[in-house]
């Protein structure tokens, strides 16, 4: 299965990605993991990724198209995998076809989270992320210790620097101008789904495997 999951930041797409590459066996390529990682060990490409991301602003293509080319012509991308965070614009997903059709992958499935603005600002000014094992935490759902020490690894809990309103407003609105449009380019490809994400994390997962099973080959649908 070749799926790619979008919507606006904090919509919890990274958290629907996971599940499902636990159950289908396939890989979740995240774009924002892949460039925090660089950021955090100071490559080039993270020194100049760094300074679009502090600012709420989406990292440009030229950065980031070549890396997805090289993980998913790894073998674990064999049998599927699942695209979190890209493509972002119309031009990347231009690109991303051209590279599809010239790899000879099979079309995706895309689907679209949704959640109201005032959710997404909340949910994201409050995430905490522990800096060893990526554990996820949450002022309002899932609280830090108070010693900011993760409970899983014994690591230290940060937030992300562009995690705060005013930044996360920025964001928002560099998402409906730059990468909403994708909807109306993959409708017309005719794979496209449409998910609720202000739900319970179980429930939209539930909603999501049941829209997406017609699409899922008869040995893989076991697996769910």
């Amino acid at each position: 299965m070749y799926l790619i999951l979008f919507g606006a930041p904090g919509v919890g797409k990274g958290t629907q990605a996971k599940r499902i590459s636990q159950q289908l066996s396939i890989p979740q390529i995240s774009t924002g993991d892949i460039l925090r990682e660089a950021v955090r060990q100071g490559t080039g490409l993270g020194k100049r990724a760094e300074n679009f991301m502090k600012k709420g602003q989406l990292v440009p293509d030229h950065l980031i198209l070549e890396m997805i080319k090289e993980r998913i012509s790894q073998s674990d991308c064999d049998h599927g995998f699942i695209l979190d965070g890209f493509p972002r614009t119309i031009p990347q997903a231009q690109g991303l076809t051209k590279l599809m059709n010239t790899m000879e992958l099979p079309p995706f499935i895309l689907v679209e989270i949704t959640v109201p603005d005032e959710i997404i600002i909340k949910r994201l000014s409050g995430r905490k992320t522990c800096s060893q094992c990526g554990a996820d935490y949450n002022d309002h759902t899932h609280p830090a210790p108070a010693d900011n020490i993760c409970t899983i690894c014994g690591g230290k809990i940060t937030r992300r620097s562009d995690d705060n309103p005013e930044t996360i407003k920025k964001r928002l609105q560099v998402y409906r101008e730059q990468t909403a449009p994708l909807k109306h380019f993959y409708e017309e490809q005719h794979q496209f789904i449409s998910i609720d994400g202000n739900k319970h994390i179980d429930e939209v997962y539930k909603n999501l495997i049941e829209q997406i099973k017609p699409y899922i080959k008869h040995a893989d649908i076991h697996a769910l």
